[in-house]
């Protein structure tokens, strides 16, 4: 989950305050937001050099305002993250297409997401075919997802509530793992629960945080600097071996 400058937090709380949570059950007779949705891939997606066309079928496809609170609908489909409570945000569409892509998920493969948040990067691999197990530390985040992604009929994704530091190891071996939060280090755990072949997108740093790509081989695993981001924090486990 990208993290919010302090401008923009500040005026996303407030929104926050005045009204509405994407908890809300939210149902369309049509989708109003369809050329806006169209834009975004376009112009802050496309232009940015994500090329793989089922990133962004899906991105087109998933309607991004039903994952935020209602007050911020109109702001959905601009390029940056936004508050979805607990402290999470749900991270901006061109970081969310980008480590879709770098995940290189085929259709039928098993994926892990650590961080469901609002559930909104967990839809996109979905659409991309893929089987979704999505971990989510907080609670009223995770119940809020798991209902959400239900009534939007997402039968292939399950939401558990939990520390997403040791994986879900009953389901591994993965053939990608994208996190969406960001640990000082890589959880050694995540990296045992790779197959082969397998990806592990995560944002690694304190401060000064870097996209990383894991490929597990089979001799070991190969790693790969993508972009500067900016991520909540991962908190739980991690944090508490860091003390």
């Amino acid at each position: 989950m990208a993290r919010l400058s302090p401008i923009v937090a500040m005026i996303a709380t407030l929104a926050l305050m005045l009204g509405g949570s994407c908890t809300e059950e939210r149902t369309e007779t049509r989708d109003s937001h369809g050329s806006e949705r169209a834009r975004m891939v376009r112009e802050t997606i496309e232009a940015r050099g994500v090329r793989d066309r089922r990133v962004l079928a899906a991105m087109r496809k998933v309607k991004r305002h039903l994952f935020v609170p209602r007050d911020l609908e109109n702001d959905a489909y601009q390029d940056n993250p936004l508050p979805i409570g607990e402290g999470q945000t749900i991270s901006q569409p061109y970081i969310v297409a980008l480590m879709t892509q770098l995940a290189d998920v085929e259709r039928g493969e098993r994926v892990l997401e650590v961080g469901t948040g609002s559930g909104y990067q967990a839809a996109v691999l979905a659409e991309l075919g893929a089987r979704v197990w999505s971990i989510e530390i907080s609670k009223p985040l995770a119940d809020s997802a798991r209902d959400r992604l239900g009534h939007l009929g997402y039968r292939s994704i399950e939401v558990r509530q939990g520390d997403g530091y040791r994986g879900w190891r009953e389901h591994a071996p993965f053939g990608a793992i994208v996190v969406t939060a960001a640990p000082p280090r890589i959880p050694d755990p995540l990296l045992a629960q790779l197959a082969i072949g397998g990806k592990l997108v995560v944002p690694v740093g304190s401060q000064d945080q870097e996209l990383l790509v894991i490929t597990r081989t089979s001799t070991g695993y190969d790693r790969q600097r993508s972009i500067p981001v900016q991520f909540v924090p991962m908190t739980g486990e991690i944090q508490r071996q860091g003390r």
